[in-house]
């Protein structure tokens, strides 16, 4: 049996459940090696069911080995009610945080009282990832990073985020990622001041900083990287906004070690910020976990529930400067958890490149 099976019978056994239900795609992919949609898992101490339809039987067949693939024909929520009524199982483990008000309620009309269920959480158990996500993540980063360096050359004056973001987007798939790993952010001049301002029309004019939050996907795993770059000559006061953020940066990768808490991490950048009078600007968290969603645990940040850093987690370190009506800066790297400091993975340079 494979470690990550491991996994889930002792989360069964440390939840006091008899079985789980896994719907979350990523949590399914995780567990069985199956990439489908519209399935689920279904596992007991003694049993792993993979419940999908027609479509996918013979892909599941393939990348699930150590399953039971379950066809259904009716309805994916009407076979998960047929198997559990089969596996006479009655406490049964969901993800809370993923499962509808309507598929809750159709479980519970159709099985009644005599079954329980219980919210659990599974994403915890995909933080620290094994040699082969290692890879595939850095797989990942260096497909972003060579994307990077070519469109670099594009970026000029009278030339719009969107055309910019499409660019990027190419070079990512021609050099072999699968899709873009999330909406690309290109956000330029006064539009920087916008965490998320994913491209527009808007065009690129002299003088303006150009912030490219973006991202590849190898093998199902993500990618995430900011670089900030100038178009021509940019006033002393962009500059001075750009190195801070850029020493806000490398000083979350000193931070970012075994044994520190997400919040302890966030702390001390939020600080470094603050005593140079823009933490007020500094508008989320410092990063977030990275792996099969662009968004994972753990995080940093002020809300995180991470205790305690391991080896071989993979995060974001992304410290940003927002100022409404003037413009912004971010600076992020995909970044390794190693026993006594960080390692990124995205290597893009990080000096003040004037295009």
């Amino acid at each position: 049996m494979n470690a990550r099976l491991t996994k889930i019978l002792e989360k069964i056994v440390a939840e006091k459940v008899e079985a789980v239900l896994i719907t979350k795609i990523a949590n399914i992919t995780y567990f069985s090696g199956f990439r489908g949609d519209s399935s689920a898992l279904f596992i007991g101490k003694n049993f792993f069911k993979l419940i999908t339809d027609g479509r996918y039987l013979e892909q599941a067949q393939n990348q699930a080995k150590n399953f039971q693939i379950v066809e259904q024909t009716e309805g994916l929520y009407k076979k998960i009610v047929d198997e559990i009524k089969t596996s006479d199982c009655k406490k049964i483990g969901v993800e809370g945080l993923v499962m509808t008000v309507a598929q809750h309620s159709f479980l519970k009309k159709e099985l009644g009282n005599g079954i329980k269920f219980k919210s659990i959480e599974l994403d915890t158990l995909r933080q620290v990832k094994d040699a082969s996500e290692i890879e595939k993540i850095r797989r990942a980063c260096k497909i972003a990073d060579d994307s990077f360096e070519k469109v670099l050359n594009f970026i000029k004056p009278g030339v719009s985020e969107l055309e910019i973001a499409a660019r990027l987007e190419f070079f990512m798939r021609q050099l072999g990622s699968e899709a873009a790993a999330f909406k690309t952010i290109v956000a330029s001049g006064f539009r920087g001041s916008l965490p998320h301002g994913t491209a527009s029309n808007k065009k690129i004019a002299a003088g303006e900083l150009v912030t490219l939050d973006f991202g590849a996907i190898f093998d199902g795993y993500c990618s995430d990287i900011t670089r900030t770059v100038c178009v021509g000559k940019i006033s002393a006061e962009h500059k001075k906004i750009y190195n801070l953020v850029l020493d806000a940066q490398l000083f979350g990768l000193e931070q970012i070690s075994a044994g520190k808490s997400g919040k302890e991490i966030d702390s001390a950048v939020r600080e470094r910020l603050n005593a140079a009078r823009y933490g007020k600007f500094f508008v989320h968290g410092l990063g977030h976990g990275v792996g099969l969603e662009i968004h994972e645990e753990p995080r940093l940040s002020k809300l995180s529930k991470c205790e305690k850093l391991l080896p071989n987690m993979i995060l974001t370190d992304e410290p940003g400067i927002y100022i409404e009506n003037f413009g912004g800066v971010r600076i992020e790297d995909t970044v390794l958890v190693t026993n006594d400091k960080s390692l990124p993975l995205t290597r893009s340079p990080k000096n003040l490149i004037e295009l």
